[in-house]
């Protein structure tokens, strides 16, 4: 292990600003007593908490590093970029994640409207009750709605179920381009990272080729420890981290002390002969 990459850092969560459960204040408690040492909120399409998440963050004594977690469209996949350690006041990335915000209430009606049909009502009314942000409704607030009304005994059966391709509550979402999410962050002075690898339905031809294109857009960084990883996912994403000469990232993904399988913390550490991404931002560090 190289001493570089023993540090506990923890660059991927979300708090109610998006789709969490937990305000940003008390998300950095819960870090902090998970011996987290470097820090980042990371909600999606969205930059809200970050002034709280950062005066959290020195509360607590953590590093923080600014962040946000950008959908996009690949492949017809949805693909997440996780920016990291730019000025959230940027211009343009502000207007980029308010444009693909924008998309999110007509998909949510549409989403309604199809669990109507099969019998479920009311779901759009419902699934508000649990948005801290109602321009950030999404599938995990439909899900919660369709648990706590007893349809599914929990958010892994709801999207089974109901809002996976093919199924009732399934509404496809035009994101952003892979290119204008790598560049909203890079031209803000941060870090464009690919979120979570194998949670995607790639080939491993499409798989190469959103690493190709990542890195020709100037995408610089890949999650290889994260929640949703196995041992030998972190392996495979290690090895094409050194392949396209990627940085490494590290994050747990935690959106609910209820629904995450990882706290807060509690990942093993990046493999010594890989680049920790924070290596790339030491004078973002807040």
């Amino acid at each position: 292990m190289n001493a570089r990459n023993i540090l506990n850092a923890d660059l991927h969560c979300h708090s109610v600003v998006s789709d969490g459960t937990l305000t940003p204040e008390l998300l950095a408690e819960r870090a902090r007593k998970g011996g987290v040492e470097l820090w980042a909120l990371t909600d999606h399409d969205e930059v809200g908490g970050q002034r709280r998440a950062a005066a959290a963050a020195r509360e607590h004594g953590m590093g923080y590093l600014t962040g946000t977690e950008i959908s996009v469209t690949f492949a017809g996949e949805t693909v997440h970029i996780v920016g990291l350690g730019f000025d959230p006041d940027d211009a343009a990335l502000s207007q980029g994640l308010r444009d693909t915000r924008g998309g999110r209430a007509q998909r949510a009606q549409e989403m309604a409207q199809g669990l109507a049909q099969v019998g479920i009502s009311g779901a759009y009314e419902g699934a508000l009750q649990f948005v801290g942000n109602p321009d950030l409704i999404s599938r995990t607030h439909f899900a919660r709605f369709l648990v706590e009304t007893g349809v599914c005994k929990d958010t892994n059966e709801v999207f089974r179920k109901y809002l996976t391709e093919g199924k009732p509550g399934f509404v496809p979402h035009r994101w952003a381009s892979l290119k204008n999410a790598i560049t909203w962050i890079t031209a803000a002075g941060g870090v464009a990272v690919i979120a979570h690898p194998a949670r995607y339905k790639f080939t491993p031809n499409e798989e190469y080729a959103l690493f190709t294109e990542f890195k020709a857009h100037g995408g610089r960084a890949v999650e290889v420890i994260t929640g949703s990883h196995s041992a030998q996912e972190a392996i495979k994403y290690a090895q094409m981290a050194q392949e396209f000469s990627l940085a490494a990232s590290r994050g747990s993904d935690f959106h609910s002390p209820d629904e995450s399988h990882t706290d807060l913390g509690t990942l093993p550490y990046l493999p010594g002969e890989l680049t920790p991404v924070w290596e790339l931002l030491q004078e973002r560090i807040q």
